[in-house]
């Protein structure tokens, strides 16, 4: 196997550490959900955060917010919805298109997450510059782009 140049290599640690940055993100929170009987999963609560933010969304913008294929992501809706978390609307605008909402306890959901979230996040944050998060989401935007291009 051919060597991989020091540039390649540092794009690779980088990469991993992020992996690695996600994997504990996730068992955070599903720790929280365990300790606290929450009956949903890191991928549901994925789905649902983007509902927190805008409710009312077409499936495949979810997928695309999500960065889920469609069939995971129905997979996911149908789960939430057995839980009663989230409905499915006829779009008014395209009848073959479903509007994914949050019910009450959707919502509620939601106010009972979100200060474990800010715990996660700060925790994560600690000592760390804003200035240098910024700088990090702008090179990680970069390598972003540069693959979507290839």
């Amino acid at each position: 196997m051919a060597t991989l140049t020091q540039r390649a290599q540092e794009a690779r640690k980088f990469a991993h550490l992020t992996f690695e940055l996600r994997d504990l993100l996730r068992q955070f929170l599903q720790k929280k959900f365990k300790e606290n009987n929450i009956d949903v999963t890191y991928e549901m609560q994925q789905v649902m955060a983007c509902l927190w933010r805008t409710d009312g969304v077409r499936q495949q913008d979810l997928a695309d917010r999500t960065l889920k294929d469609k069939a995971s992501l129905t997979g996911l809706i149908n789960n939430l919805a057995k839980r009663k978390l989230v409905k499915r609307v006829e779009d008014p605008d395209d009848k073959r298109s479903k509007l994914i909402f949050l019910t009450a306890s959707g919502k509620k959901l939601g106010k009972e997450i979100e200060p474990w979230l800010e715990e996660m996040y700060s925790m994560v944050c600690d000592n760390v510059d804003i200035n240098a998060i910024s700088k990090c989401m702008e090179v990680v935007q970069r390598m972003v782009d540069n693959i979507r291009h290839e």
